[in-house]
């Protein structure tokens, strides 16, 4: 009898914000230099066999990138491979037209390779920025996500909302060479936006940034059984986590630990969270949602997380607060170099088991 194969593609990437690192004698780089940082971390990742980089659009001090689509097309130039997205673009404060613009003419320079995925945002700083009411909130992404649908056909679109002007009949370029510009939606755990992603046939990117990650399981189902009901496609899943990858264990945790520490207090004093204690942190990393460690330790939970979500593509947000900059592109070279295949053999181990406990269940 021939032995069932698993044909599962399971795709992995790395995901930043741009935090700004320090130099070996913990003085903090420019915002310049943290972004040319960036661009030499995605390069390494792309020469390791990385699948995807991701950058995330922030506009505070402590986050280097606000246009993540003018850095992905810098590094378009630099790396055949990997695939650029965004992690994420917040359309609410944004025109889904020219976002549709920008991305497509990413890519084009890339050949193909160009992501967005779009979201309402954790962080609200772009909102007065660029002239948005928080208190549209949920209106403005409602509207622009229905928008955006309709943009990604590429063809002629005819629309009407209250969050900016209507399009009659508008045709909008330049068009992608595949006629598709690969779209998602990354959710942190909102059951209405669950349901938004698929209504409109987008594959699911869970941000699970703290807890257990099997709490997303429900929202892994309600996304598979919403697709089922509104006749669209359930996608594999995705999910992006924080950590830290180095030569051991304790090496992992102390390096990350302050770094790591400074950055949620400084989001936590404006969110009215209390100060990160050393035992939270280790115990985050022992139960939740931080994979800090050596590449087997980190290796192990990736697989152990996307088995319990039934997750096919697994993105690590690496280089979290003022990491340093050497620190940072280790992690990249360990976690394309050694934990990426470690994953992979890990995953394909388990699919065979699978396959042959349900082969022998049916002799």
């Amino acid at each position: 009898m021939t032995k069932a194969k698993s044909t599962t593609k399971y795709i992995f990437g790395l995901d930043t914000f741009g935090d700004i690192p320090s130099d070996d004698n913990g003085t903090l780089l420019s915002h310049a230099q943290a972004i040319r940082q960036v661009v030499d971390e995605a390069v390494l990742a792309d020469r390791l066999g990385v699948d995807v980089i991701a950058l995330g659009e922030h506009h505070r001090p402590d986050y280097a990138i606000s246009s993540p689509e003018t850095i992905l097309a810098g590094i378009a130039t630099r790396t055949k491979n990997i695939t650029l997205a965004t992690g994420v673009t917040v359309l609410s404060s944004d025109d889904p037209v020219r976002v549709y613009q920008r991305f497509a003419t990413l890519d084009a320079l890339s050949n193909g390779r160009a992501q967005v995925i779009l979201g309402r945002g954790s962080f609200t700083e772009s909102f007065p920025l660029f002239g948005y009411d928080l208190r549209d909130y949920n209106k403005l992404f409602e509207e622009k996500i229905e928008l955006f649908a309709e943009l990604i056909k590429e063809k002629p679109v005819t629309w009407t909302g209250t969050t900016r002007a209507a399009l009659d009949n508008a045709d909008v370029y330049p068009k992608t060479e595949s006629g598709h510009l690969d779209t998602h939606v990354g959710v942190g755990g909102s059951p209405e936006s669950i349901i938004r992603a698929a209504r409109y046939g987008f594959p699911l990117m869970l941000a699970i940034i703290g807890g257990a990650p099997d709490r997303f399981v429900p929202y892994v189902e309600l996304y598979r059984r919403a697709a089922a009901d509104l006749g669209t496609v359930a996608h594999p899943i995705g999910m992006h986590s924080p950590g830290f990858v180095a030569d051991t264990d304790q090496e992992a945790r102390d390096i990350a630990w302050r770094p790591f520490k400074e950055n949620r207090d400084r989001i936590g004093r404006d969110r009215g969270w209390p100060p990160l204690t050393r035992q939270q942190y280790e115990s985050e990393i022992e139960h939740g949602s931080l994979y800090i460690g050596s590449p087997e330790t980190v290796a192990q939970k990736i697989a152990t997380s996307m088995k319990t979500l039934g997750a096919e593509r697994f993105d690590l947000v690496y280089g979290t607060g003022p990491l340093a900059a050497s620190a940072r592109l280790h992690n990249v070279e360990l976690f394309g170099s050694t934990v990426v295949p470690r994953v992979r053999e890990l995953l394909n181990e388990q699919s065979k088991t699978t396959d042959k406990s349900r082969l022998d269940g049916r002799r």
